[in-house]
Parts: C-alpha cells; sequence; structure tokens
C-alpha cells in the first residue's frame, strides 16, 4: 500500500535545455530606475474607504476592504489597471524576451515519470517538453504506448489540469479530479479503462478531497457545502466525508463523517486499506493535530471505533496486516515513528513501538512487503529498509547526497522505483530490487545541465538568538566572492513543510546565468521535527523572520553578494515571510518577491479555509497579546510612509482560493501609497489561474521570465551577455 498522505497537507499554504553557459551579467555604471524613471510610472489610483474594526478596544483601519470582493466590477478594473502598469514596466526590459527563450530552451526536453501498475496495465506519465500538463500514457500488451488521458485537450488554453488520479481496485475504473482555472474546487470524473468513455456525471463541487476506492463499486471523497457569496473567497469550515456508489447521483452520496455539530472539522480525509477491509477517517481543526477514526467495512452496519479522540499529534495509516494496524505518528515521537495496534483495541495505550523515534525527522512509504523509512539528516535524506515486524533489512545506498522520493507501491510489486535530485542534479529516476537491494538507473533525466560546473554547498549559520540553521547555497564554479553576484534567497519556515534539496528548471537557468540561489531551512519547517516547527508559529513566528534576515546578512557577510544584489522570494507562507522581512528590513535587500502572500494576518482566517491555519499564526480574535503580535509583522500593517522599499513585484492570481488574491491586492495598494523611494512597486495578476498546482508550462514560464528580468533590471543590470 501507498503511504496515504494526509487531507491536511492539501490545505497548506505548497511542487534544462542546451545553451551555451554564460559569466556574470554585465554590470552597468548605475542602476536602471532613477526617480525619474520613478516618477514616470503612474500607478492606478487605489481608493480608500472609511471601514474600520475593532480589536480588543483598538481601531483599525482598512481602506482597501473593498478589493476583497473579487466578484465587484471595481476590482475588476483594478486588476486590470495594475496588470497594464506593470506589464508594460516589464516591456521596457531589453532582456525579457532572451530569458524567456532561454527557459523555454532549458524545459523543451522530454520528461518521463516512473510506470505504475494498475490491473492488467502499466502508466506513466510523459510531457514532450513545452506541453502545459503532463499526459497520462499506458503500455500496451506489445510493449508499445498509448496515450490514455491528456489533459491538453480539458481546455484550449492548458489551465484546465488533471489534479488527482485513482484506479479502482481491479484497475478496470478511473476516478480523476480536474481544477478549473487553478481553483482548489474540483470535478470528479470516472472513466472505462478500456474503453476510455466516462460512467456517469462529473460529480462537483469537491474540494481538498482524495479519491479512495472501495472495491470497485465507489470511492469516498470530501468537500464542503458550497458557500454564500464567492467561491473563490467565501469561508468554508465544515469538510464532510462522502460516499459514491457508481451508477447513483451525488445529491444521493451519503454523509459518512462531519454531517453534525459534534463532527464539524475543517479537514476530513479518508484512506481504505489495500484489502478493503477497513476505513479510516481523519479529522482536523487545523493544519496540525488529527483524530482519528475506523470503521470495519467488513461489517457495514457497524459504528466508527475512535483512536485518537483528540488534536495533539499527527497520525496517519501506514498499512494493515489482516487487523494488525501500522501507524505513522508523532505523538509522544516528535520526530515521528511507526507503531502496530490490534484494530479491537486500536487506542494509544495499546500501540507497540515499531521504528521507534530517532534524532531525526521520519516519513514512511511501504511497498513490495517492505517499509521503507525516510530520515532528514540536515535537510539530506537517508533511507533504511524494515520487513513488517520492525527488523531492519539495510540502509539503502543512495547515488549522493539530496533528496529522494518514492520506494512506494503495492505488495506484490517486485520492482520499487525512486527519484534522485539535489539543487544541481537534475532527477533521476531509479530501479530498485527490495530483495536485494541494488538499485539501477531506469531513466536518465533529458536536462542539459551539466552539474560538473556547479557547486551545491551547505553551511550552518547563527540566527538571531544563536540558534543554528542550516542553508544550501548553490552556484557556477570560480564563482568569485567579491559581494558582486546576483542572488536569490528563497524561503518558507512554516506548517512543518521541509524544503530539501530538489532540481528546478528555472533555478538552473538562473545559476547559469551567473546568479547564486540559496535556500535555508528555518524554524517553523519540519526539518528538525515538532519542536523546529512550534519554534516558529504563533508567538514565536519572530524567529522565523530573524532566521531569514540572518542568512541574508551572512549571505552579505560571507561575500556572496550584497544588499544591492540580493532579491528575496517565497511564496504562500512564504510570501508572508518577504512580505514580514521587506517591511523590518527594507535597506537590507534590493529586490522582494512575494508571491501568493499572506498578507492580512488580521483577516486571514475569515476566507475560505483561512482558519485552518491558526494553529501555525493564531489570529487576531484569540487574544489581546496574539492581536498585538500579529499586528506588529502583519505586512499589510507595517507598511510606512516615508520609506523607501525594495523594488517589489508581487505576484498572484484571480482564482487562488486558497490564499486569496485580496491579501495581495492591499499589500500593493499600501506600498504604491507610502513607499518614498525610487523603486518600483509592482502588482503582477495573473489570470484563469490559482495557487500555482497544475499551473501550465506556458504560463510558467512567461512569469519565471518576468521575475528574473525585473530582478536583474532593479540589480542594475542592463544586458546579459
Amino acid at each position: 500500500m501507498k503511504h496515504v498522505l494526509s487531507i491536511l497537507t492539501l490545505s497548506l499554504l505548497a511542487a534544462c535545455g542546451s545553451e551555451q553557459k554564460t559569466d556574470n551579467v554585465v554590470e552597468p555604471n548605475s542602476v536602471t530606475m532613477t526617480e525619474a524613471t520613478k516618477n514616470a510610472l503612474s500607478y492606478p489610483q487605489t481608493a480608500q474607504g472609511d471601514v474600520v474594526d475593532t480589536y480588543f478596544t483598538q481601531s483599525i483601519a482598512d481602506p482597501y476592504r473593498w478589493l476583497e470582493d473579487d466578484r465587484s466590477s471595481e476590482t475588476e478594473s483594478w486588476v486590470k489597471a495594475q496588470n497594464k502598469v506593470t506589464f508594460s514596466y516589464l516591456e521596457q526590459i531589453p532582456y525579457r524576451e532572451q530569458i524567456k527563450q532561454k527557459l523555454a530552451k532549458s524545459w523543451n526536453y522530454e520528461k518521463v515519470s516512473a510506470p505504475f501498475k494498475e490491473g492488467k496495465y502499466s502508466y506513466f506519465y510523459k510531457n514532450d517538453g513545452l506541453q502545459n500538463q503532463y499526459v497520462l500514457y499506458r503500455v500496451l500488451e506489445d510493449g508499445s504506448s498509448e496515450v490514455f488521458l491528456d489533459p491538453n485537450t480539458f481546455s484550449t488554453d492548458g489551465t484546465t489540469s488533471l489534479a488527482e488520479t485513482s484506479f479502482s481496485k481491479d484497475g478496470s475504473k478511473l476516478a480523476y479530479s480536474i481544477s478549473e482555472g487553478g481553483s482548489d474546487w474540483r470535478k470528479i470524473i470516472v472513466i472505462d479503462v478500456e474503453t476510455k468513455q466516462q460512467l456517469e456525471t462529473a460529480l462537483v463541487d469537491v474540494k481538498f478531497s482524495g479519491i479512495n476506492w472501495f472495491g470497485n463499486e465507489g470511492f469516498y471523497y470530501s468537500s464542503y457545502d458550497k458557500p454564500d457569496g464567492s467561491e473563490l473567497s467565501a469561508k468554508t469550515d465544515q469538510h464532510k466525508l462522502y460516499y459514491h456508489k457508481l451508477g447513483t447521483a451525488q445529491k444521493d452520496d451519503p454523509v459518512i463523517f462531519g454531517g453534525t455539530d459534534a463532527e464539524k472539522h475543517r479537514y476530513v480525509g479518508a484512506s481504505v486499506t489495500e484489502d478493503d477491509r477497513y476505513l479510516l477517517i481523519s479529522a482536523a481543526v487545523s493544519t496540525s493535530g488529527n483524530k482519528l477514526f475506523l470503521k470495519d467495512l467488513t461489517k457495514p452496519e457497524s459504528g466508527l471505533v475512535t483512536i485518537l479522540d483528540h488534536t495533539d499529534s499527527d497520525t496517519d495509516l501506514l498499512d494493515n496486516d489482516g487487523s494488525k494496524l501500522y501507524l505513522v505518528t508523532n505523538l509522544n515521537a516528535a520526530n515521528k515513528k511507526v507503531v502496530t495496534v490490534d484494530v479491537a483495541q486500536p487506542q494509544p495505550e495499546n500501540w507497540q513501538d515499531l521504528i521507534p523515534q530517532t534524532d531525526n525527522v521520519l516519513s514512511v512509504s511501504t511497498g513490495a512487503g517492505f517499509i521503507f523509512a525516510e530520515y532528514m539528516v540536515d535537510a539530506i535524506s537517508k533511507i533504511q529498509q524494515y520487513d513488517y515486524s520492525g527488523k531492519l533489512v539495510r540502509e539503502v545506498s543512495l547515488p549522493g547526497i539530496g533528496s529522494v522520493g518514492g520506494f512506494s507501491g503495492k505488495k506484490q510489486d517486485s520492482t520499487l522505483y525512486y527519484t534522485f535530485t539535489n539543487y544541481t542534479t537534475a532527477q533521476t529516476i531509479y530501479g530498485f530490487d527490495p530483495a536485494s537491494g541494488s538499485s539501477d538507473v531506469y531513466r536518465k533525466s533529458g536536462a542539459e545541465f551539466d552539474s560538473e560546473n556547479y557547486v551545491s554547498e551547505q553551511v550552518f549559520y547563527s540566527s538571531k538568538d544563536g540558534t543554528k540553521v542550516p542553508m544550501i547555497i548553490s552556484y557556477k564554479k570560480g564563482l568569485k566572492r567579491d559581494s558582486s553576484n546576483p542572488t536569490i534567497l528563497y524561503g518558507y519556515g512554516g506548517f512543518n513543510v521541509s524544503l530539501t534539496p530538489g532540481f528546478s528548471i528555472p533555478n538552473a537557468v538562473w545559476l547559469d546565468m551567473g546568479g547564486v540561489y540559496a535556500v535555508p531551512n528555518l524554524r517553523g519547517g519540519g526539518e528538525y521535527g515538532k519542536a523546529w516547527h512550534k519554534a516558529g508559529t504563533q508567538l514565536q513566528k519572530q524567529n522565523v523572520f530573524d532566521d531569514f534576515i540572518a542568512a541574508a546578512e551572512f549571505l552579505q557577510k560571507e561575500g556572496y553578494t550584497s544588499s544591492a544584489k540580493l532579491a528575496i522570494r517565497g511564496g504562500s507562507n512564504g510570501g508572508l515571510l518577504v512580505g514580514a522581512v521587506m517591511t523590518q528590513r527594507p535597506e537590507l535587500m534590493k529586490v522582494a518577491l512575494p508571491a501568493v502572500g499572506v498578507m492580512d494576518m488580521l483577516r486571514y482566517h475569515t476566507f475560505t479555509a483561512g482558519a485552518g491555519w491558526a494553529y501555525d499564526y493564531g489570529t487576531s480574535e484569540q487574544s489581546q497579546e496574539m492581536f498585538d503580535y500579529l499586528r506588529g509583522y502583519s505586512p499589510v500593517h507595517n507598511v510606512k510612509a516615508g520609506v523607501a522599499y525594495p523594488a517589489t513585484m508581487v505576484t498572484t492570481a484571480d482564482h487562488d482560493d486558497r490564499v486569496v488574491p485580496a491579501h495581495s491586492f492591499k499589500f500593493a495598494a499600501e506600498l504604491q501609497a507610502k513607499d518614498a523611494g525610487v523603486n518600483p512597486q509592482l502588482i503582477r495578476i495573473e489570470t484563469n489561474a490559482g495557487h500555482g498546482a497544475g499551473t501550465p508550462v506556458s504560463k510558467q514560464i512567461e512569469q519565471m521570465a518576468d521575475i528574473f528580468s525585473f530582478t536583474l533590471y532593479n540589480m542594475g543590470y542592463k544586458q546579459l551577455p
């Protein structure tokens, strides 16, 4: 059975071609932006309203509240006017098209996934190079392959994407979900594998859901009631688990969990054991911690058995062997462990350790009748193979220092697959023999990127309070530490998310252009377990910003770059990170690139599923202390008149229903109204796109070309060599 990915991860703020190598970009005598240029940059007038909210007797003005209405003609006009200014600015950059061509050329190689078996067929995903979406293929009996499902045909512009696929137990049917315009609201379509014909009317209004088959007759899925008002921004907070039997109407799907006030949770997910014996239900009120329930599917009239009745841990099903459950948990084990328990008495007091907690964070998968424990050692992967009795079979020999993904499959599989990558090594797929422990290259990456020409080094630096923080810095060999190198510092720091080294086509292009790319593993992430995560949450959130600031200071002190050549970048929770750091230390960097960020920390919990982020952030309604703390770093509320801010390009999308674009709209409006410097304060708003998942390749290339162009232009580069 594949390791079950908790539904909570769905709600988090979260995934090179041949060309002549170049030296560092040529630096002009003076920066491009001048006072005259700034004066010529005329921002749209953003009306200010008179909305005032009261928090604990304190009045807080919210002049741009009207921008929260994503359905109004006024907001639509504002978006068009802002994009007109932004794209007019970007069009003046002389090498923008050149960078776009470099990205397209680097992107244009065949990408193929590892194969997987469902029923009598093997399947794999492939992208020919510049296809907007990956295509699902299947292998026929004669060894040839055919297109099985092509998401590029779902819409003319590539903005409808394939979100999830799930085959029935015998592989005869496929249920897949699609996302239109990047929205988290999905449709589920069921087809017959042999004929590829749709079997029934699509299920609609599905959100934050897996697709978990029970045999071949039906599946479990999750969703919310459609909200009143805008489906892109209105609050959703009661998640429900449904069962859909094929051939019946969606309106008749019974609610399995979540239909009562007692069962009200923001995130509800399900998993069915590989043998179809048990249904496990996870229920959570926030993005950390879940209750766990069990239903015996061999006894249809049986009720739910409570395994965990609290949300003090993250606990998920790994697998079962008959009535024995294998669970992965951080209950009394901050770095996670694997436990076993019988379904007759599945509560924690009866759990037995199978793979105990260690000093390193554990994630687990199963395949071919074995358990694979992946440990993060300073954000680097280490794999150990166990049998189902908990006996260590071997430590798996990996190709190098980096990140691996895979080692999962069905119990009867004889070969498993995994990928290996790091910042300077494109993804290579390996076939793994679980019996012997040997690995062979299954498919090399087609990226024409010579790793031998680049360096990726890990350093440790001290944060403000003395905490040691790791950071991986990548660059072209021969780099001179003369403080002149254009550098992107990328961060996240939240929701227990770990930033492990991985290859990226845009980052490879950045390195090829002579840039430095640095990624610190900030507190708030999961690199060192639950304690590391909690050290960057709620009243300790400033630790995350301090860690990021200290990373920037380290890069400058050690001569990698200078404030004039530093850009900071992050998305979602990382967008909040950039917004907070640029308002706290605007002189530290030249360019700020906050993407789809959570910028209004006083109101984030009032939109869509935002209330579920309270574990990490706290809310403005929680207490006077929490309100004061949030207001103290909330980017929207900390833009000050008379301050010169770095050149900023905020990026967001009009269909982002996870971090609604109003966050970015308000932040950009504040910057444009109050900035006292000469740097541009722009917002780039992608249309018919969402939080990021499923974004067409064409849009990714255009956006990254604009980001790199804006960055280099404002660092003072007039041309590329």
